[in-house]
């Protein structure tokens, strides 16, 4: 089935799966920003996708509700209904869709609003929950399509001003939301292979031990220190966009 995989590349995309959940168990998001676009250099995306669509589910299944005083009801329910929006539309649009433009302008955006995030100037209050449209409806539509969805979601929460331990908890709860929704359409559409299934089962023990390390990093950082972490891994993300 994976005759065409030496052990040293195994061994690599091993360490592609550590290093994106590590990052995960720091911030709460950023595995799928990391792993799809390194995994797709040995494997096809329709492998890759729904693949670290599961192991993301599963992570935010675990994360979620082991901190689930945490998490920010007020916060996701009004993303909820675009969420689900967007992610049907993309189920509609999944095999159809040319992408190019639309990822090179979600990269360019994405971009130049870590690059706000990190010279630190943020607004002085909250912003509106109107922005959940955007947010919720951009998250699943461009998180289905692409596996890249978490920055929409990421930007709404920040601008929402919650801190480090809320945002990480109700970050993970969005995205157990949104991924059951993911899955169910990626089940539907015939995306999940025998193949699929033996990758996650191989990378579900690396995953666990990735986020238990990068939670330990996480008890350690600053409000500040996350807030930067947060906007380097916002550009990763829109770099890989526009150059994907």
């Amino acid at each position: 089935m994976f005759d065409f995989l030496s052990l040293p590349l195994w061994a690599v995309l091993g360490v592609i799966v550590l290093s994106a959940y590590f990052v995960r168990g720091i911030t709460g998001f950023g595995s799928g920003l990391i792993a799809i676009p390194l995994l797709a250099i040995f494997l096809p995306l329709s492998v890759v996708v729904p693949m670290i669509g599961l192991l993301d589910y599963i992570a935010s299944s675990g994360h979620g509700m082991r901190h689930r005083q945490q998490v920010q009801w007020r916060e996701i329910l009004p993303l909820l209904p675009f969420t689900l929006l967007g992610v049907g539309v993309a189920l509609y649009l999944f095999h159809t869709l040319d992408g190019e433009l639309l990822r090179q302008a979600l990269g360019g955006f994405i971009l130049l609003y870590a690059f706000y995030t990190l010279i630190g100037r943020s607004p002085a209050g909250r912003v509106s929950r109107w922005w959940a449209l955007p947010g919720g409806g951009l998250g699943g539509l461009i998180g289905t399509l692409f596996g890249t969805g978490g920055p929409f979601y990421v930007i709404y929460l920040q601008l929402r001003k919650l801190d480090k331990g809320q945002f990480r908890a109700t970050i993970a709860m969005v995205f157990l939301i949104d991924g059951s929704t993911r899955i169910v359409g990626y089940f539907a559409t015939g995306l999940y292979h025998a193949q699929t299934i033996v990758l996650v089962a191989a990378a579900l023990p690396l995953m666990v031990l990735a986020m238990y390390l990068g939670g330990r990093v996480h008890t350690s950082l600053s409000q500040r220190a996350f807030q930067r972490g947060i906007g380097i891994l916002l550009i990763g993300s829109g770099l890989v966009l526009l150059l994907r």
